[in-house]
């Protein structure tokens, strides 16, 4: 199967996945992984790559290009105003305390629990933003140091078990707060950092020397993969981040009620296959 002619294809397919992840990443301040890591896992079975490996390469080889989308994606936002630092403050030290605790879950167990749990609740919240506004808010600001690094530390660790960057979780926290949309958007690219960086440093680590890799991997980061899927994705992110603040505050909650729909559907598809 890996004769040049289906290596070309492979090339191509991942290079319209990494324009599709930054277009995303940009526009709903998420990572990307959401496109990413289907595309990589699908990738490595045509490329007849050892199955006891091929999602946990998905997984650390998404989070790697996310560092990238997110970096781009966030500084846009950032230009633009649309960042609330003070919610950072707060929910960023739980964030990297999940990404260590995903991190030594995931060179142990599948996650399969984790993700039910996160596919059930982003189903709900999803359905709630569906009607444009959300329709049920759980207070008018974030909750206190305790409660935020909670939901923090949650938001790191299902989001590196499942390679997705943290934004898909984080903008469906913050809009039940009453964030307004576009800044819950904004906010979250960085959060994507905040995951992104160490995951897949922790993804390098515990894939280091592993057997079955395919070549040019570095623990479980493939840098061909990275290399194909990151430069495309680092150029449409900002499109996508400028894209989101031209767009009526309805439609992108909207749109992000879609994605998180999808996302929660392929993990709910990821468990029962």
């Amino acid at each position: 199967m890996n004769d040049p002619t289906t290596l070309v294809l492979i090339a191509m397919a991942l290079f319209c996945a990494g324009v599709l992840s930054g277009l995303v990443a940009g526009l709903l301040g998420t990572g990307g992984g959401i496109v990413l890591v289907p595309a990589y896992y699908f990738a490595q079975g045509f490329l007849d790559i050892d199955v006891a490996v091929r999602m946990h390469l998905a997984v650390g080889t998404s989070l790697a290009v996310i560092v990238v989308t997110a970096a781009t994606s966030a500084r846009t936002h950032w230009r633009i105003g649309a960042v609330n630092f003070s919610i950072l403050q707060s929910y960023g030290p739980g964030i990297l305390a999940g990404v260590a605790m995903g991190t030594a879950l995931a060179s142990v167990v599948s996650g399969t629990a984790l993700a039910a749990v996160f596919a059930s609740i982003a189903i709900l919240v999803a359905g709630n933003l569906a009607a444009g506004e959300p329709r049920v808010t759980l207070g008018d600001t974030m909750p206190g140091p305790i409660g935020s690094f909670a939901f923090g530390s949650g938001t790191g660790a299902v989001s590196t078990m499942a390679g997705i960057g943290g934004g898909a979780v984080t903008v469906a926290i913050l809009t039940v707060f009453s964030t307004p949309i576009h800044m819950a958007v904004g906010t979250a690219s960085f959060v994507g950092l905040l995951v992104a960086i160490p995951g897949a440093l922790g993804f390098v680590g515990i894939g280091w020397q592993t057997a079955g890799l395919p070549p040019f991997s570095v623990g479980y980061v493939n840098l061909a993969g990275f290399v194909v899927c990151a430069l495309p994705a680092m150029v449409m992110a900002p499109i996508g981040a400028r894209l989101a603040h031209r767009l009526p505050r309805r439609h992108l909650t909207r749109i992000f009620a879609l994605f998180l729909g999808a996302a929660a559907l392929r993990m709910f598809w990821d468990i029962f296959a």
